[in-house]
């Protein structure tokens, strides 16, 4: 866990953990006795600590989560670092993050490679930096500039850790990184906690008045101005017990378990289950696009940001062409907000080869079908795929809700068809389902869960039905929203409570954004219900700027008198008398309905875990991640609570309605 080499007066200590040099008990308890002798050893002048392979350190050994930790806790071997009377520098070869950055934050001078990260995720799972992070970093970085790190828990490159005062030194080439760690040998040891704070607690609270947005929903952020506060007012060792004991309270509340459910969830999601981890992937090295609508683009750009190149096939040349555009119009965008390079830009385009030739496809690895969700047109288009595309090739349709088994009868190679259902936009959007047919060949869907990772997508398995994890769940939710507003809420009403709630859009608003004209029958003559009467009208959504709502130039949404009025015509047409419909009543319909499809998904199959459908819903519908997703906030909630809440409401349901046993008798699974 650790080793040590000494030269001359200089000794180098190693955090050698691997895959990440976690800082569990054997490399704690290593670390704490290496310094103990060195500070002890009139041998040693000065000491160096750095990490074994491509990291510093990734910070605490997940394993230890939820558990008791062993002696000696990290604030303890951090405090023996800061206090040695020798000069100790960290030498950062790689990634820094939690808990491996405040052991560097602890040393006296900091020096780092020029390719590193450095960063205090913590607040992602619900807690805040609990070996001193909240307390040094604002005493090397200033007020507003820590905040900024612990508050939104993402990491900084190492030149703004060099601007900012983080680091000392900056070394570009690894192989001088101790040479230049060994500068500071001579220097005086300086302890970080003692020097004075650039910035106040009214810089604190000013960071939070300009950052709403980091803050909402969650509790983790405002106990981290609360610590870097006793940063600015406090000497370091009241600080320190300020920021352990928000630490513990954060770490016994329901977001942080929630958070933590969520970390391992997702980690969970890569495995699947019968899959032997000897499964031999298959070779991609160039993926092929058939569509180059929004869709189709947005699934190039992962492939092509990943270094692989991309065949994309159109039917003509305007449309061909206006998608090559979007896709260098958005990383252009991308680049205009320095998150690329002009060279990164081309070098990505450079790998697009749009073409008007289906044939084309024929070289491709790979093959995503994103053309229109229609179940004919993609069985033709997997007919011509079957008979153009290479043997060994994965065929995979991009298909919201469709029967992928059906999709892969079209072709003589049903082992190696599934779905992979991007979100939109899918440039953007990490999720994933990857839709496993009765047929799927095990190397097929290791294949593409292993690349959905490397092309920076969280994927997760699902198996065929309408919908399949995500679209299934929504629908009771969208059902029911709309029989709520017929009963007599409004569509503002609906979408409070679930904004109110955490989600960033209700049903009405979603269903604008999306487009109201989604799977409308286009015959003005059938007018069944709200919806058809809307598109009836041209309000389509958003893109018409009216839709369940009215929009303005910036989309800025209004309540609609038409709208209002055509629930009224349509509720006089059924003879509904309206009533006052509560809060609650919509929690139940709506939230409870999705818990109950979700535990329906779980007794079919269609889900390997009820982890994989929070996964689903955190990443691709942006559930309140501090609630852990839909299922763990049923399991929270309470499932007989949700039982009651779905019977109490059982005769305004659907005929179909029923509740799953598995509510009625659940087996749930360890809370992390």
């Amino acid at each position: 866990m650790i080793r040590t080499e000494q030269t001359g007066p200089i000794l180098t200590i190693t955090l050698d953990n691997p895959p990440v040099n976690a800082l569990g008990a054997a490399l704690r308890s290593g670390l704490a006795k290496a310094i103990a002798r060195a500070a002890d050893d009139i041998s040693v002048g000065a000491i160096i600590v750095t990490g074994s392979g491509k990291l510093f350190s990734a910070g605490a050994d997940i394993s230890e989560f939820g558990k008791p930790l062993a002696d000696p806790q990290l604030p303890d071997v951090l405090a023996a670092i800061e206090a040695c009377p020798k000069p100790v520098i960290a030498a950062i070869n790689g990634t820094a993050l939690g808990g491996g950055l405040e052991v560097a934050l602890a040393c006296h001078y900091r020096v780092a490679l020029a390719s590193a990260k450095l960063g205090l995720p913590e607040v992602k799972l619900g807690i805040l930096p609990g070996a001193g992070g909240t307390q040094r970093l604002p005493r090397l970085v200033g007020v507003e500039a820590a905040l900024k790190m612990i508050v939104s828990g993402d990491p900084v490159s190492v030149a703004k850790a060099l601007a900012s005062g983080l680091v000392d030194k900056v070394v570009e080439n690894a192989a001088d990184l101790l040479t230049a760690a060994a500068g500071f040998a001579d220097s005086p040891a300086r302890p970080t906690g003692e020097r004075a704070v650039s910035g106040d607690a009214a810089a604190a609270d000013a960071f939070a008045a300009a950052n709403p947005r980091l803050f909402k929903g969650f509790t983790a952020p405002t106990a981290c101005v609360e610590a870097v506060k006793a940063a600015a007012t406090l000497p370091l060792t009241e600080g320190m017990a300020v920021e352990r004991r928000l630490f513990l309270e954060l770490v016994a509340g329901d977001q942080s378990k929630a958070l933590r459910h969520a970390f391992f969830a997702e980690r969970a999601a890569a495995k699947v289950d019968d899959l032997p981890k000897d499964t031999v992937k298959r070779d991609i090295a160039r993926v092929g696009i058939i569509g180059a609508g929004t869709m189709g683009g947005g699934i190039a750009m992962n492939f092509l940001s990943a270094g692989l190149p991309v065949t994309m096939v159109e039917t003509n040349a305007e449309a061909l062409e206006r998608g090559a555009a979007l896709i260098r119009s958005n990383y252009e965008a991308t680049a205009a907000k320095g998150r690329l390079t002009t060279d990164q830009v081309e070098a990505a385009m450079a790998l697009l080869t749009p073409t008007l030739e289906f044939g084309a496809v024929g070289e491709c690895d790979l093959v995503i079908e994103a053309v229109y969700e229609n179940m004919d047109v993609k069985k033709q288009v997997f007919g011509r795929l079957d008979a153009v595309a290479k043997p060994g090739a994965i065929l995979a349709s991009n298909t919201s809700y469709l029967d992928v088994d059906a999709i892969a009868a079209c072709t003589s190679r049903p082992e190696d068809v599934l779905g992979m259902h991007f979100f939109s936009p899918a440039n953007v959007m990490k999720l994933v389902e990857v839709v496993r047919g009765a047929k799927t060949a095990p190397d097929v869907l290791a294949t593409v869960m292993a690349l959905g990772q490397k092309v920076g997508k969280v994927p997760v398995v699902a198996g065929v039905c309408y919908g399949f994890i995500g679209n299934r769940m929504l629908i009771p939710r969208q059902d029911n929203a709309l029989a709520l507003v017929m009963e007599g809420a409004s569509p503002e009403q609906v979408d409070k409570v679930h904004t109110d709630f955490g989600m960033p859009m209700g049903p009405f608003q979603m269903t604008d954004l999306a487009g109201v004209d989604i799977g409308w029958h286009r015959d003005e003559t059938r007018i069944d219900n709200l919806k058809d009467a809307l598109c009836a009208q041209g309000r389509w959504g958003q893109k018409t700027k009216a839709g369940f709502y009215d929009y303005d130039a910036n989309r800025k949404r209004s309540t609609s008198p038409v709208v209002a009025a055509l629930i009224e015509e349509f509720r006089e047409r059924e003879g509904i008398t309206p009533r006052a419909i509560s809060d609650e009543e919509i929690v139940a319909r709506t939230l409870y309905t999705m818990v109950n499809e979700g535990a329906l998904i779980l007794e079919e199959g269609i889900a390997q875990r009820s982890s994989d459908i929070d996964v689903v819903w955190l990443y691709g519908y942006g559930w309140p991640r501090w609630t852990g997703g839909p299922m763990f906030w049923g399991e929270r909630e309470g499932f007989a609570k949700i039982v009651a809440g779905l019977e109490h409401y059982t005769d305004r349901m659907p005929e179909s309605f029923s509740i799953a046993p598995l509510l009625r008798s659940p087996q749930p699974e360890p809370v992390a």
